[in-house]
């Protein structure tokens, strides 16, 4: 009786208002509840779909449920093609009422492609099969339960396996679940809503630059909210204002032509995969700092950013705890210090073999794959530049190919260096705008408290093209548990986050 009094009152304050201000927390509250149980079999079929990008099958199943979802919802949905890959979803829903302020049309990035996946380390028929678990008393193990057991009982902790569930569909239908909230409770638009789905994020995006270009006045917008990643590791909500972008660089040092046995031509023939751990260890001191001169110029953590940065409450021990180390490198004087600065990371290395293939040999060569995380300081041409003079400095002719033999005969010490796919630029939005306000209000009113909020976080998105193309500020907002298993076999995503997710969009469309 008390809760149907109670959603009587909503229904007859927010009649009575006509929506001139915002939900209280008790109605995102119940709306939120009221309508989540719905949108789980849209969760379901859309994990459904498999999205890996690689595949050129397996984006237009995804394409075309997108374009229904939105299409459903109100909106005008667009497929906008690019240049050589995959299209771009677009989905746009103009304003019930005249917007006020500054902020008119908010632009909303996602994307729905998923990361490669080797179904036989999912402990799951298939990854492409969501599964709802619990977790096994006092262990780690989790156990499957019955999908329909959503429409009549709900525990924050389960969890929703399979590709994709946090990074980006779980979002995606977050969204979707509020606004068939918004449209069953006839809850106006303030706003213009935009929504650009990218297809291609997993791979790097690789003509999402020339496509916001392309279509600039169709995403032209006074804001940009990144909904992809994970909250604070306290899984708090939380608001992030900069992601660091990336670069990779590819390194080959040279040995014999081919593989010498070690016993005739050890201490004669040089190794290359020595020569290759020498190089790298010149890189970086013992406290993990890049030795290279002026790699970090530029970058600078004055007392106002040393103040925001310690606010974030990160626990050191549990950090080092969760992921196995008893000490971590010294590049800042706390984590998020250390997400300020440009890192320089071998992310592969390769020579000869180990294990039960191991041979007594003398490789031919070695391969190192390094990824440099960008910062707004930080420009990657110039990185790169520096690694090479580094390089050079140690003696090594640096060539961007497979030496020819002449090469081999001229040059005692031999290097290729390649760079990778053009660079993921980094952002930084600054605290204190009219962005910032607006949105920290919409998260204090849906949470009852303060969001989290952190100055850069360390992964990359490929948004930098529509922040300088349109000229607009960003802000992301992420939704997920953190420990998600995003990239990896077992992907999931907590429920509990899920709930607040849609509780979250709500906030937003009606702050």
């Amino acid at each position: 009786m008390k809760k149907l009094l109670f959603s009587l009152t909503l229904i007859t304050s927010l009649a009575r208002l006509g929506h001139a201000q915002s939900l209280t927390p008790d109605q995102l509250e119940t709306i939120t509840q009221k309508h989540v149980r719905k949108s789980y079999g849209d969760l379901f079929n859309f994990l459904s779909l498999p999205n890996n990008a690689h595949i050129d099958a397996h984006i237009p199943p995804n394409v075309d449920w997108l374009k229904q979802a939105f299409a459903q919802r109100g909106f005008a949905v667009e497929v906008l093609p690019t240049k050589g890959g995959h299209p771009l979803v677009f989905a746009e829903h103009k304003a019930d009422v005249t917007p006020k302020g500054q902020l008119k049309t908010l632009l909303f990035y996602m994307h729905f492609d998923g990361q490669p996946v080797n179904p036989a380390d999912w402990q799951q028929e298939s990854p492409y099969k969501p599964v709802l678990k619990k977790k096994v008393a006092e262990g780690s193990q989790w156990e499957a339960i019955d999908w329909s057991i959503l429409q009549s009982k709900y525990d924050p902790d389960w969890r929703i396996f399979g590709r994709s569930s946090s990074d980006d569909k779980g979002p995606i239908v977050m969204l979707l679940s509020a606004l068939t909230a918004m449209q069953a409770e006839k809850i106006p638009f303030r706003y213009n809503i935009k929504v650009i789905l990218d297809s291609e994020e997993e791979i790097g995006s690789p003509y999402l630059a020339d496509a916001v270009l392309a279509y600039k006045d169709k995403l032209a917008a006074d804001f940009m909210m990144i909904m992809d990643g994970g909250r604070h590791l306290s899984n708090q909500p939380t608001l992030v204002y900069g992601c660091r972008g990336i670069a990779t660089v590819t390194l080959t040092t040279y040995g014999p032509r081919g593989a010498q046995h070690s016993g005739h031509y050890g201490n004669y023939a040089p190794n290359p995969a020595l020569r290759m751990a020498q190089l790298l260890g010149s890189m970086k001191d013992e406290d993990g700092r890049v030795t290279i001169p002026g790699y970090y110029d530029g970058v600078t953590i004055d007392e106002a950013a040393a103040k925001i940065l310690a606010a974030v409450p990160d626990d050191p021990a549990e950090i080092q705890q969760k992921l196995g180390f008893a000490a971590p490198d010294k590049v800042g004087r706390n984590y998020q210090e250390a997400l300020q600065y440009p890192s320089l990371n071998i992310r592969g290395l390769s020579s000869a073999n180990v294990g039960k293939q191991a041979g007594t040999v003398i490789p031919d060569k070695a391969i190192a794959e390094l990824d440099l995380r960008l910062v707004p300081e930080s420009d990657p041409e110039r990185l790169k530049a520096l690694i090479r003079q580094h390089i050079e400095r140690r003696g090594y002719q640096v060539i961007d190919h497979e030496p020819t033999e002449a090469e081999r005969a001229q040059y005692p010490k031999l290097i290729q260096m390649k760079s990778g796919e053009a660079a993921m630029l980094p952002f930084r939005t600054d605290f204190g705008g009219i962005e910032d306000k607006w949105l920290t209000h919409a998260m204090q009113r849906a949470f009852g408290r303060d969001p989290i909020k952190i100055r850069m976080t360390g992964g990359s998105v490929p948004i930098v093209p529509f922040l300088r193309t349109l000229n607009i500020p960003a802000i992301h907002v992420p939704m997920v548990n953190l420990d998600n298993n995003q990239h990896a076999a077992n992907e999931n995503l907590r429920l509990g986050n899920y709930v607040e997710g849609m509780k979250t969009w709500l906030a937003i469309f009606t702050e």
